[in-house]
């Protein structure tokens, strides 16, 4: 045995004799990836069978999947402020796309030594942090960071929209660009690429944020062929009176003014197309993942480089004849949420309730870091150790006091409203049927309305819907 292969093998041994927690060792780099809109139609989560996604398949092996694991709110802002911060939306206010400076809207989180995000609390530490692309959902990232690459984002348009005629800009779908070097994506992978190649003085924080599968769903023709013909795809399972047993209130709270009517959808024959440009869009950020992997297990980093995956929310594409975001059922909440790097186990799956709050403490675990204070999370390291250890439910927000109360087998829904939802899902895993008025449940929703929060605080200031004065009027209108 070699020197070199001596120091590593008594490195390791202090590491398996302090199980998770590396306090007594080099603490281990942090690869920080974020998917924006993402679902759980990835192979190793099952949730479409035509989904192509093998380098996160293959990044799963190598670690624990968290195939219950749930955003803390379903549009992009308040989710990624959650997920930094380690702070409820319903703690800090952040329920919308605005206020992105959460600092001056939250005096909770206004002294950043007190509540330091996930990056700052690791600059704090020693390490070296440095982001790319889509980590906040605004111009906070370069701030938090002590460095910063490309913003990424969408990349390309072209002259005219390509199949959605009407509305936004981001609203359309189609084969495009020509080749992946004119999507954002693709400079960040590249960008990432470049860092892991760099000799590092100190331990890293290096956060890659992705941009696709967010709208418009542009990819080019290879990725599209991946995915099979047009012809071929197949449409989520939806039940025509899915919407029958919920309230007129849970409508209106999920109604977006920007994003495709369903009905639209069907009659202009756009519901494969569509489909099928997700799911295109889904295997492009797979590649950029694969790039950014690859660069890993090619870098003098590869032993002691702890790597968490993780989409901002799910997204819908005709399930409850809906499209987009903004909803507390399932297929909004449900995240991909992969941890691996030394010490943890692969090929495991953890089927406990997770939310993406619990990464900030969980990280801080694994690198032996002391956990702030003000985090609202619970560390993910029993579950990386035994993937049965039970865990309780995780709570998903959105506006004020309107809930989702997530555990192993139950859903429960609870609006501002008084108005409520239940759903099994040992028997009901597409969430068909609406439970919460059959007595026979009582206890149930009992026991689950324990873990609502029992702090909901006001909207904070300067918040906005969707970035149009229409929705904005529909939302603190008829809704509040």
């Amino acid at each position: 045995m070699t020197t070199k292969q001596i120091c590593l093998a008594a490195i390791y041994l202090l590491f398996s004799i302090g199980g998770l927690r590396a306090e007594t060792a080099p603490r281990p780099n942090v690869l920080f990836i974020a998917i924006d809109d993402l679902n759980d139609w990835v192979g190793f989560l099952d949730g479409h069978p035509q989904a192509k996604t093998p380098n996160m398949d293959r990044l799963a092996k190598r670690g624990v999947v968290f195939s219950n694991a749930h955003c803390q709110a379903p549009i992009c802002n308040p989710s990624r402020v959650s997920l930094l911060t380690g702070t409820l939306p319903s703690t800090t206010g952040i329920y919308l796309l605005g206020p992105t400076d959460f600092r001056k809207a939250c005096p909770l989180l206004k002294d950043a030594k007190e509540t330091p995000t996930l990056p700052e609390h690791f600059a704090a530490n020693g390490y070296r942090t440095i982001g790319g692309g889509k980590i906040y959902h605004g111009a906070t990232s370069r701030e938090t960071f002590q460095e910063y690459g490309p913003r990424g984002g969408s990349g390309a348009f072209p002259k005219q929209k390509l199949n959605y005629p009407t509305g936004v800009k981001l609203w359309d779908w189609g084969r495009f660009p020509e080749n992946d070097e004119q999507q954002g994506d693709h400079e960040v992978a590249t960008w990432a690429v470049e860092q892991l190649a760099q000799p590092q003085r100190k331990p890293f924080f290096l956060a890659v944020g992705f941009f696709r599968p967010h709208v418009p769903l542009y990819a080019s023709n290879k990725w599209w062929d991946v995915v099979g013909p047009a012809d071929d795809i197949l449409l989520p399972k939806v039940l025509s009176t899915d919407n029958d047993d919920i309230v007129d209130f849970a409508r209106k709270l999920t109604w977006s003014g920007l994003a495709p009517r369903h009905d639209w959808m069907i009659e202009h024959d756009q519901w494969k197309p569509a489909v099928h440009a997700y799911l295109a869009c889904v295997s492009f950020v797979d590649h950029q993942v694969g790039r950014v992997l690859d660069a890993v297990d090619a870098s003098p980093h590869a032993e002691n480089t702890i790597i968490v995956l993780w989409s901002d929310h799910g997204w819908v594409l005709g399930e409850k004849q809906r499209w987009a975001k903004r909803g507390l059922w399932e297929a909004e909440t449900r995240v991909p949420l992969i941890i691996a790097g030394p010490r943890i186990k692969g090929e495991r799956r953890c089927e406990q309730p997770a939310g993406l709050i619990d990464i900030y403490p969980t990280l801080a675990d694994l690198c032996g870091l002391e956990k702030p204070s003000h985090l609202e999370g619970r560390s993910l390291t029993p579950q990386l150790e035994d993937v049965d250890a039970e865990r309780p439910p995780v709570i998903t927000t959105f506006f004020e006091n309107n809930h989702a109360v997530r555990s192993a087998r139950w859903r429960y829904i609870r609006y501002s409203t008084g108005d409520e939802e239940l759903y099994d899902h040992d028997s009901d895993p597409h969430e068909w049927h609406n439970l919460a008025s059959n007595p026979d449940h009582a206890n149930v929703i009992k026991e689950l309305s324990q873990h609502l929060p029992t702090v909901n605080v006001e909207t904070a200031p300067g918040s906005s819907g969707l970035g149009s004065r229409a929705e904005d009027r529909h939302l603190f209108g008829d809704v509040k």
